[in-house]
C-alpha cells in the first residue's frame, strides 16, 4: 500500500501544441485549471475535440473512494467555461487515457483498459456519451496508453506493454495498419525504444517540421514526473529512428501540483495538460479496505 498518493489536475492552454513544443517550457503559458469534484477525486489524461463551437473534453475520472476510473466528458464553450459534465463511458474495469479522434466520418474513442485484457476501439453512436465497441485492436501485447496517428497513408499506434510489469514505463512499441479496423502489424523492431527515463505515451501525436512527434512520460523519481518529446526521424514499417528533443515539466504556476506532468494533447487551437501533487491522504488510505473488498467480490466474468 502506498502512503503517499497521486492527485492530478487538468488544465487548458489557449495556445497551439507546436508553439508550446518549440518554446520547450510551460512556465510562460497561461493555464485555465479545471476543478476536481472533491478532495478524494481527480481528473487526469485530458483529450478533446471541438464541435459546434464547443470543446468536448474527455478525461479519466478517478475517486479514491471507488478505486476504479471511468471516462467523463466536460463540455466547454468558446470562452472555456464549463456548460455540462457527464459520464461518457463506464466499464467494470478501470478506464483512463480517453484518446478521442475523428476518422472515416466517425468519432472514435480508444481508452486505456488493460485490466480487461484487450484494447477496444469505441465508435460514437450518440456523441458525446453514447459509445459502442466497434473493433478490437489486436497487438503483440496488451497495450497501455495507446496513441494513434495517420501518417503517410498508414495508421500507426504507439503503446507500452502491460506485461511484464517492469516494461510498463520504459518500453515503447509500435504497430501499423492500412485500415483503422486492422489487421495491425507489430513493428519488427519492437520495442522501438527502451529508456529507463520513461517511454510511455503521454498525449496526442503531431507533425512538426515534417516529423512525427510523440509526447512520452518521464518516470524518474515517480510515475509521470514530467514529459519528453520524441521526434521520429524515420518511421516506416521496416525501420524507426527517434530522438528525444525536449522536456516539459509542470509549470511553476501549477503549485502545489508541480510533482508531475504526464499529458500533453492537442485539441484544435488549444493544448491540454495535467499536473500532479503527491501527498499523504488519511481519507484515501481509509477507503482502501472498501475498495479491496469490492474488487475481491467482483464477478469473475467482469473482465471477459
Amino acid at each position: 500500500m502506498q502512503f503517499v498518493k497521486d492527485f492530478w489536475r487538468c488544465g487548458i492552454i489557449a495556445d497551439d501544441v507546436r508553439h508550446l513544443a518549440r518554446a520547450g517550457t510551460l512556465d510562460r503559458a497561461e493555464v485555465r485549471w479545471l476543478p476536481n469534484r472533491d478532495p478524494l477525486h481527480y481528473y487526469a489524461d485530458p483529450f478533446g475535440l471541438w464541435r459546434d463551437e464547443r470543446l468536448y473534453l474527455f478525461l479519466e475520472s478517478f475517486s479514491y473512494r471507488r478505486g476504479i476510473g471511468h471516462i467523463d466528458v466536460l463540455v466547454l464553450d468558446r470562452d472555456l467555461a464549463i456548460t455540462d459534465q457527464r459520464v461518457a463511458l463506464r466499464e467494470p474495469w478501470h478506464l483512463s487515457y480517453p484518446f478521442v479522434f475523428e476518422a472515416d466520418g466517425e468519432t472514435w474513442l480508444l481508452p486505456e483498459a488493460h485490466e480487461s485484457g484487450a484494447l477496444w476501439l469505441y465508435r460514437a453512436n450518440s456523441f458525446p456519451v453514447g459509445w459502442e465497441r466497434a473493433h478490437q485492436i489486436v497487438l503483440d501485447h496488451v497495450p497501455l496508453d495507446a496513441s494513434l496517428i495517420r501518417h503517410n497513408g498508414k495508421w500507426w499506434v504507439f503503446y507500452t506493454p502491460a506485461d511484464p510489469p517492469g516494461a510498463r514505463l520504459t518500453h515503447l512499441c509500435a504497430a501499423w495498419a492500412e485500415r483503422l479496423d486492422g489487421p495491425w502489424q507489430s513493428h519488427p523492431a519492437n520495442p522501438i525504444l527502451v529508456d529507463a527515463g520513461g517511454a510511455r505515451p503521454g498525449g496526442t501525436l503531431f507533425v512538426m517540421d515534417g516529423a512525427v512527434h510523440l509526447p512520452i512520460q518521464r518516470c524518474q523519481g515517480s510515475y509521470g514526473s514530467g514529459l519528453r518529446l520524441l521526434r521520429f526521424d524515420r518511421l516506416t514499417p521496416a525501420r524507426t529512428a527517434a530522438t528525444i528533443v525536449s522536456t516539459l515539466d509542470a509549470p511553476s504556476a501549477a503549485a502545489p501540483f508541480t510533482d508531475g506532468c504526464h499529458t500533453f494533447s492537442a485539441a484544435g487551437g488549444v493544448t491540454l495538460i495535467d499536473t500532479k501533487q503527491m501527498r499523504f491522504s488519511a481519507a484515501a488510505l481509509a477507503a482502501w479496505p472498501e475498495r479491496w473488498l469490492r474488487r475481491r467480490r467482483a464477478p469473475a466474468d467482469q473482465f471477459a
